[in-house]
């Protein structure tokens, strides 16, 4: 998952056809899809309390990988509905991502470039079909999401309930259940071109820590099927309905990132999920 937006970006609230609701294909153990997705959400600090969450300020440091592998400080908020904004740190350097809902900016000094530049159309489209910042479990059926249990499996020693997630816009995805303790171990990611073939990518999720009530991993590893390095990223700390104005996730201004000094070269780092 993208750390801009593989917790952030959504499908929009809608009323959710017959065909869209959760199966109710039953497993040896008894539990159908719906009943595994309930005992997710409960797992996870329960439904009355994810509905309160308005916005989430977390902040920690990711993997910026290559030989020195460079620890990276980052703040990620995240407000309702669908708007973010990350800032990652990197010798006095900051680059930043936002998006308002609608359009998304990015601002990259690391690469020498220090213009406001607005997203690609892939990462446009990335944003608009990710989740809210609840995941994609919570409130499903509004999100328009399909979810169908295709058995059990095993991801990293622990037995897990395999779910597959078809989206409101059609895109499909696994996500494995913990089997006892309800929580998520495992995620597809988005698809990633490395030496030019197109390669399946998983996401962990790992740590889970108690965040004013709420149920959350503090540790995502990204693995890319034929990548010789996974990446992590770590959370360090959250904040739950703190105040954040929504100028935050405007169009940055140059200030926000300023262009590498003279004789100083810039990091081919780039952002992983």
């Amino acid at each position: 998952m993208k750390i801009y937006s593989g917790m952030i970006c959504g499908l929009t609230l809608c009323v959710v056809p017959p065909v869209m609701a959760a199966s109710h294909t039953k497993h040896a153990a008894g539990l159908s899809a719906a009943q595994i997705v309930s005992r997710n959400v409960e797992a996870r600090g329960g439904l009355k309390a994810w509905r309160q969450v308005k916005n989430i300020t977390m902040s920690g440091e990711l993997e910026g990988g290559g030989k020195k592998n460079t620890d990276l400080p980052f703040v990620l908020r995240l407000k309702r509905p669908h708007k973010s904004r990350l800032e990652i740190t990197f010798r006095n350097q900051k680059a930043v991502q936002v998006y308002d809902g609608a359009h998304g900016w990015k601002v990259r000094p690391f690469l020498g470039r220090s213009d406001v530049e607005p997203f690609s159309p892939k990462e446009s489209q990335a944003a608009h079909d990710w989740q809210e910042l609840d995941g994609p479990l919570v409130d499903y059926k509004h999100k328009g999401t399909h979810v169908k249990l295709e058995g059990m499996d095993t991801v990293e020693g622990h037995k897990t309930y395999k779910l597959l997630l078809t989206m409101k816009d059609g895109d499909k995805r696994h996500l494995w259940i913990d089997a006892k303790t309800f929580l998520e171990r495992k995620i597809d990611g988005q698809r990633r071109k490395l030496d030019g073939k197109l390669r399946y990518v998983a996401v962990f999720y790992r740590d889970y820590h108690n965040d004013n009530g709420l149920k959350m991993p503090h540790i995502f590893e990204t693995v890319v099927n034929g990548g010789k390095i996974p990446h992590k990223i770590h959370i360090e700390h959250v904040a739950i309905n703190s105040a954040m104005d929504d100028g935050l996730f405007g169009k940055p201004q140059l200030a926000m990132a300023p262009a590498p000094q003279q004789g100083e070269s810039g990091s081919s780092t780039q952002h992983q999920e």
